[in-house]
């Protein structure tokens, strides 16, 4: 376990899956909708500078997704999958395939649930995103990767807009 900006990853060593916990100080419909509306999530979703484009973001059960993010350098990347069960504004089930790399990618899958908290006057949001990978070699590389530096920073980017957006 490991946390950077107030956002903890816990990965149990041996284990196909790790977990993803941040509170975010807004209410839960509003932290639910910085997740599925595309004009807010290109706001947060990774830095600036990689220019995020959604292709496809049809969130509901059965929709689809697909975007990707250009580098300063010209390199391309992205993301793409199936929803497989959306509760507004609890919960975000889907799979998440990895694109840009010469070898093809298995895809994780991975649920997303938004708990809404009460600090006194003030609403927040726990979300918990559970990650279930294809094997435990494929879960440390991804990890070992910078991914827990850039949740980070992806996190602090959804706290900026947030506070923005309230």
């Amino acid at each position: 376990m490991s946390t950077l900006n107030n956002t903890i990853v816990i990965a149990e060593p041996n284990k196909q899956e790790y977990f993803v916990e941040r509170t975010f100080y807004a209410p839960r419909e509003l932290v639910f909708k910085a997740f599925t509306t595309p004009e807010l999530l290109v706001q947060w979703f990774l830095p600036k500078e990689l220019n995020m484009q959604i292709e496809i973001m049809d969130c509901k059960a059965g929709g689809s997704y697909k975007h990707f993010h250009t580098h300063p350098n010209g390199m391309k990347f992205g993301f793409r999958g199936v929803y497989h069960d959306v509760i507004v504004p609890q919960k975000i089930s889907m799979t998440s395939e990895f694109e840009g790399l010469p070898q093809k990618m298995d895809a994780v899958l991975e649920t997303i649930t938004f708990h809404e908290l009460k600090n006194g006057n003030r609403n927040s949001t726990k979300v918990v995103i559970h990650t279930v990978c294809p094997s435990v070699q494929f879960r440390d590389k991804m990890l070992s990767s910078g991914f827990e530096t850039t949740i980070g920073k992806t996190h602090q980017l959804l706290d900026n807009l947030l506070a923005i957006i309230q």
